[in-house]
C-alpha cells in the first residue's frame, strides 16, 4: 500500500496514519529542495516504512552539468536565484570530478528511508544517459563540502551506500 505525491506533508501524514508501506515523494528530498528531512523522512524512519524519491531533478533544473536561465524547477521557470544556486553546487560537483546531474541521482540515498530513485524517461538515449549517469561515482566529500558551504541542509545524512570512496 502507497501513495505518491510532490509535498511531504501529506506524505507523512499518510505514514504516520495508515498501513502504508511506501510513498513516492517527487522533489522534496533533491539537491535544491531538502524540506522532506522536516516530515516524511523522520516519519519513515520511525515506523519502519520506505520512500521512493522521484523528480530529483526538480523538473530539469538539475539534469544539466551546468544549469541555464529559463530552465524548469516545479514545472516554471527557475527563479535567478535557484539557477545560481544550482550553478554554485554544478560547481563542487566539477571539483570532485562528477556532474551536478549524477550527484542529483546520488542524492537521495544519502537517507536510509529512501529506497530507490525512479526516473521518468522518454527515449532511450535518456535511458542510456541515466544509465550512466547513475554509474558515476559520487565521492562522500562531496556532500560533505556542500553542507560547509550552506548549499544543502546540515542535517542532510552522510551518504550510506552507493558511490562511496
Amino acid at each position: 500500500i502507497g501513495a505518491g505525491m510532490n509535498q511531504s506533508a501529506m506524505l507523512a501524514r499518510f505514514l504516520r496514519e495508515t498501513a502504508a508501506d511506501i510513498v513516492m515523494l517527487a522533489g522534496r528530498y533533491t539537491l535544491l529542495d531538502q524540506s522532506a528531512l522536516d516530515d516524511v523522512l523522520p516519519a519513515a524512519q520511525e515506523h519502519g516504512k520506505s520512500v521512493v524519491a522521484v523528480g530529483v531533478f526538480n523538473s530539469g533544473l538539475l539534469s544539466r552539468d551546468r544549469p541555464v536561465p529559463g530552465m524548469k524547477y516545479d514545472y516554471q521557470d527557475a527563479p535567478p536565484e535557484l539557477v545560481a544556486r544550482a550553478l554554485a553546487i554544478a560547481e563542487v560537483c566539477a571539483t570532485h570530478g562528477t556532474t551536478l546531474p549524477a550527484a542529483a541521482m546520488a542524492f537521495p540515498h544519502t537517507h536510509p528511508s529512501i529506497i530507490n530513485v525512479t526516473l521518468g524517461m522518454r527515449t532511450p538515449e535518456q535511458v542510456g544517459r541515466n544509465v550512466e549517469l547513475h554509474d558515476q561515482h559520487i565521492p562522500d566529500g562531496l556532500w560533505d563540502d556542500l553542507r560547509a558551504q550552506g548549499l544543502i541542509r546540515s542535517d542532510v545524512p552522510a551518504e550510506r551506500g552507493r558511490g562511496r570512496e
